[in-house]
C-alpha cells in the first residue's frame, strides 16, 4: 500500500461522524445584489487593480488589443476570433514552451459585480498560461455578469479538462515584508473587455 493510501486509510478510522452539506439557502437570501451589475463589476475591477473596457459594436476586438498593448510580441489565444494571436497554445506540447508569454487573450465565462471575479473554465490543454502569460485580456459578455458569488457558483462548470478558477484583477501578494508585489502568483496585468 502507498504511503497516500494509508494516510486516507488513517483519516477514514478517524472519522466517525459524517457531517451533510449546510443548507445555503437562508445565506443566498441575504447575498448581496446591485441595480446595475456590469457597472457594479466595473468598479470593483478597477478597484482590485484590473480594468473594464466596453468594446464598441464597431470596434475590431483585435484591433483594440494591438493598440492597447503595442509591446506585446508573444501572443497566445485558441479563441478564433483573435487574429492578432502569434501562437495557439493547444499546440504546445510542454507548459514550460509558454514561459515568456507577453500576453494571453482568453474567454471568460461569468463575471461577477460583487468582486471583480471572472471564471475562466480551462479551454486550453495548457493551464498554466492563465497564470504564466505577464498580462491577460480576458473577453466576456456584459449579459454573463451576475450579482455575487451565490450566483456564479450555480453555473460554473469545468468543462472538458475538469478545471476553472475565478481571477479578479492582477496577482497580488504583501506577503513579503508587507509590501505589494504584483504578478507574484500570475499576470501583472488584467483587463476584461466587455463584449
Amino acid at each position: 500500500m502507498s504511503s497516500r493510501e494509508d494516510i486516507l486509510q488513517s483519516i477514514r478510522r478517524a472519522t466517525h461522524v459524517k457531517y451533510e452539506k449546510p443548507d445555503l439557502k437562508p445565506l443566498e437570501d441575504m447575498a448581496l445584489t446591485y441595480p446595475s451589475k456590469v457597472e457594479q463589476f466595473y468598479f470593483v475591477m478597477k478597484q482590485v487593480g484590473g480594468e473594464a473596457i466596453f468594446l464598441e459594436k464597431e470596434e475590431n476586438v483585435n484591433d483594440f488589443i494591438k493598440k492597447a498593448y503595442p509591446g506585446a510580441k508573444r501572443i497566445a489565444s485558441n479563441l478564433k476570433s483573435i487574429t492578432c494571436a502569434t501562437f495557439n497554445p493547444d499546440d504546445l506540447e510542454d507548459p514550460a514552451e509558454l514561459n515568456g508569454t507577453d500576453l494571453a487573450v482568453i474567454d471568460g465565462k461569468i463575471g461577477v459585480a460583487e468582486n471583480g471575479g471572472v471564471w475562466i473554465e480551462q479551454d486550453v490543454k495548457q493551464r498554466a498560461i492563465y497564470f504564466i502569460a505577464e498580462k491577460l485580456v480576458i473577453l466576456l459578455d456584459k449579459n454573463k455578469i451576475v450579482n455575487n458569488m451565490h450566483e456564479a457558483y450555480k453555473l460554473i462548470d469545468t468543462g472538458e479538462y475538469g478545471f476553472g478558477t475565478f481571477i479578479s484583477g492582477p496577482s497580488k501578494t504583501a506577503d513579503i515584508e508587507q509590501a505589494l508585489v504584483m504578478g507574484a502568483h500570475g499576470a501583472r496585468d488584467v483587463m476584461v473587455v466587455l463584449i
